[in-house]
């Protein structure tokens, strides 16, 4: 299974104010829901707090107390999501769930600690600062690899990365 971090990152390496993201592009939405429909999402408490349930997609939340958070089920009566102690039991529900890819979403630090575990990070590069004091952590390229560069938008570019 390929693990990939996704993300919304500033200029100054800004995604969100620990409550929410800075930006919010439909272009980029629209990208998140193509890439990230039928796999797994890995994220942190709060970023499950503010992105709720996504249709199509499995929630796996780590958290220090996951018996806290609450998965509705879908209209089926399909488990929606299930909560975790940590990154090592939320990578092995993912790959139980899905071979081929999951994605890492967030927040700050899942990615920080998802970091050297990703294969590919794929970042809607956004062309100005933001304030916040969440960060995205610093893609070294002496360990990443620009593997593709979409035309840049006016406010943005789509880049992916793949370990070196």
């Amino acid at each position: 299974m390929r693990l990939v971090s996704i993300a919304v990152v500033a200029a100054n390496r800004v995604i969100g104010d620990g409550t929410d993201q800075p930006f919010k592009f439909a272009e980029d939405w629209k990208r998140f829901k193509a890439l990230t429909m039928g796999h797994p999402l890995i994220m942190g408490r709060r970023t499950h707090q503010s992105m709720g349930l996504l249709p199509g997609r499995f929630s796996i939340v780590i958290t220090h107390d996951p018996a806290s958070v609450d998965f509705p089920p879908d209209a089926q009566g399909n488990l929606r999501g299930r909560a975790v102690p940590g990154i090592k039991e939320a990578i092995e529900l993912a790959g139980e769930l899905d071979q081929e890819v999951a994605h890492v979403v967030g927040g700050g630090q899942v990615y920080a600690t998802t970091m050297d575990l990703v294969d590919e990070l794929d970042i809607t590069q956004v062309h100005a600062d933001a304030e916040g004091s969440v960060l995205f952590p610093v893609i070294d390229p002496r360990i990443w690899r620009e593997i593709s560069r979409e035309q840049p938008r006016k406010e943005f570019s789509f880049v992916r990365y793949r370990r070196r």
